[in-house]
């Protein structure tokens, strides 16, 4: 199953993507609900994010290629920030570039996990039942705001800036990460091609870890970190990141 929200003729829909067309479902979700028997063409509908999360928590330092090539040591345990809510936007959103001082601002494409069921202090054996799904997500970095002060990293700024929290098109139930690659074009131009496979915490795992340290609440949103290939973006970006599986996210920047 892949779900999907979007905006159509001026009422919020969600359901089923099947094919073209949207099977409309009515209820909750993450709870009970069924079709309403209302079908819909996706092509001019508004999309949206497939969800609405309470919290989005993205890692940093979860692929063994980039650590190794970056000379990062393996972490002990996941490294992670939260993206604050203003920054989420979906497929086809335009994304504002910040103000210039910012400076450049880097894409990532990444697989994001959504949750289904709450989840606190879980195992990993347990996490399955805890994941609704799995989405494509662009986590945007002001790169050069990042570490601007020596005396503090700024990661909550440099990733929070409105549209910054890209995810979408649709939370797809059926897919196995461990068979799927993340590709990320950049105005048509192949940027990034990596192995899921590659992960050092596995999402599974990374669920487990995490709801140790909070729970996590159906419909929250675990960014599972990028690997290599992450460059600037020139404002009028045309940035999509491809996941076998799932879909295509795309977005312009700037």
């Amino acid at each position: 199953m892949k779900w999907m929200r979007c905006r159509h003729d001026g009422r919020e829909l969600w359901g089923a993507l099947e094919g073209d067309t949207l099977a409309v479902h009515e209820g909750d979700l993450f709870g009970a609900h069924h079709a309403s028997g209302e079908r819909v063409p996706v092509a001019g509908v508004e999309w949206l994010t497939p969800c609405r999360p309470g919290k989005m928590l993205a890692l940093w330092n979860n692929f063994r290629a980039a650590a190794e090539k970056n000379g990062w040591a393996v972490p002990a345990e996941p490294l992670y920030f939260v993206k604050t809510p203003n920054s989420y936007a979906a497929h086809g959103q335009a994304i504002a570039a910040p103000s210039p001082e910012v400076g450049r601002v880097a894409y990532e494409g990444e697989l994001a996990i959504v949750i289904g069921r709450r989840a606190k202090g879980v195992s990993a054996a347990q996490a399955a039942e805890h994941i609704l799904g799995y989405a494509c997500a662009n986590d945007l970095t002001a790169i050069e705001l990042l570490n601007r002060d020596p005396a503090f990293a700024q990661w909550t700024r440099a990733k929070g800036f409105d549209g910054f929290g890209v995810f979408g098109p649709v939370i797809a139930t059926d897919f196995d990460p461990n068979s799927a690659s993340v590709r990320t074009l950049v105005g048509g131009r192949e940027r990034q091609n990596y192995a899921l496979a590659d992960m050092i915490f596995p999402p599974h795992e990374l669920v487990a870890r995490l709801s140790q340290d909070m729970t996590l609440e159906p419909g929250d949103v675990i960014l599972c970190g990028t690997s290599l290939g992450v460059l600037p973006m020139k404002p009028g970006s045309t940035v999509e990141v491809e996941i076998d599986g799932i879909g295509r996210l795309a977005n312009t920047f700037g």
